[in-house]
């Protein structure tokens, strides 16, 4: 959706304005023409001439430009595009947006358009959580503006965290193509149910340790997000990861493989089901109501451990609640097309996504993929590419499946 589009991108004075450059690139690489608007506060943490280099386009910075303004310039801006785009936007932004204060270019703007406006917001959590900022954002929802984020996470200064982080590029980049749908309807996944697993799971052996696999939860929550700006209805199950929750998601979270195969089940039926999780094989028979000390000896505790429910196969091999299109995921450090075939018929899936992530690949943890498509007619092979864009693909792929 976002090919042809003009977004006017209005950048405001915070640490996350260092993000907006990010994302001019991101929104580009998608076919949209960037038109920047800079604050006063925002060219205190970075400049115009970045701005300008990454958008080749001119950036607005005075509503008292002579130049721009002998033709009303905010006001064409205002209504000759196709979104307003807030990122970020700080809480004294917010606040002149749900108050009509047109005091300078951005808000100007903000207060003369009748275009779709989508706001992330970035500032400490405390800001964030402060009864103002809550009335000024409930006033801005009622006032039909969409929100993308705040994310959780450490903040700039130093021993801060909390919920108050703007949503990473790509995240924006699906909440505006979400917001420049001019229809659900018109959307390829629209009124389609989609269950994703993402992340890990945390098998626990006393109340300190656990047994896990590696995940980041990048891949399956860069799917969710696509399959969001698809039209979809989504249902992301996450593993405990570090990744902000894709916009427009139904957030599940759990922790254990028993606990995602309860999330998973209570969320069918569906249409599609991903799943993309790292779900651990094993859990302890018996968890420790204690932590486990060290007895002197040098050898280790001795650890009973049983087989995890497996929830590829459980869903695959379910009459009722089998979705149409089940897809899941192998992680393979050897013989990876060998592995995913059998996979493939063991679990009764349709698609499986495998990939090398042996250490020197770089996959596990990073935001590049190499992924091979194997399904009951063979094997694609796509190239390496960033994750998100590994999601878009296999949402397309997804989509026209369903549409055949």
């Amino acid at each position: 959706m976002l090919g042809n589009k003009r977004i006017v991108l209005i950048i405001s004075g915070g640490i996350a304005a260092y993000k907006s450059l990010d994302l001019i690139r991101r929104l580009k690489e998608r076919g949209a023409a960037v038109l920047p608007i800079m604050t006063s506060g925002a060219q205190q943490f970075i400049t115009p001439l970045a701005v300008g280099a990454l958008s080749a386009e001119k950036v607005y910075t005075d509503i008292f430009d002579r130049e721009a303004e002998q033709d009303v310039g905010h006001i064409r801006l205002a209504r000759d595009n196709d979104l307003i785009l807030v990122a970020p936007a700080t809480a004294n932004l917010m606040a002149k947006m749900a108050h009509g204060i047109a005091d300078d270019l951005a808000t100007a703007v903000l207060l003369a358009t009748d275009k779709p406006v989508l706001i992330a917001p970035a500032m400490n959590p405390k800001m964030w959580s402060n009864p103002a900022t809550a009335r000024n954002v409930e006033t801005l929802k009622q006032n039909g503006l969409r929100f993308v984020g705040p994310a959780s996470g450490e903040m700039a200064e130093s021993n801060e965290a909390g919920v108050g982080r703007m949503s990473e590029p790509l995240e924006i980049v699906a909440a505006a193509d979400a917001a420049l749908s001019s229809s659900q309807a018109d959307l390829p996944l629209a009124g389609r149910h989609v269950v994703i697993t993402s992340g890990p799971t945390h098998e626990p052996i006393d109340p300190v340790r656990y047994i896990a696999n590696r995940s980041s939860g990048k891949q399956g929550h860069a799917i969710a997000a696509a399959a969001a700006a698809a039209g979809a209805k989504v249902t992301l199950v996450s593993g405990p990861v570090n990744v902000p929750d894709p916009a427009g998601v139904d957030v599940v979270r759990v922790e254990s493989a028993a606990q995602m195969l309860e999330a998973v089940t209570s969320a069918l039926p569906a249409d599609v089901a991903v799943m993309a999780a790292a779900v651990a094989d094993w859990r302890v028979a018996s968890e420790g109501g204690q932590k486990i000390k060290k007895d002197g000896s040098g050898r280790p505790p001795a650890l009973d451990l049983v087989e995890n429910p497996d929830i590829l196969a459980t869903v695959g091999h379910h009459d009722s609640l089998r979705p149409g299109l089940l897809i899941g995921f192998a992680a393979e450090t050897q013989n990876v097309l060998n592995n995913a075939r059998s996979k493939l018929k063991r679990k009764r899936a349709d698609w499986i996504v495998a990939n090398d992530v042996s250490p020197e690949t770089g996959i596990m943890g990073g935001d590049a993929n190499t992924v091979r498509i194997v399904s009951h007619d063979g094997v694609e092979d796509w190239p390496a590419m960033d994750k998100s864009d590994v999601a878009t693909r296999l949402v397309e792929k997804i989509a026209q499946h369903l549409g055949a």
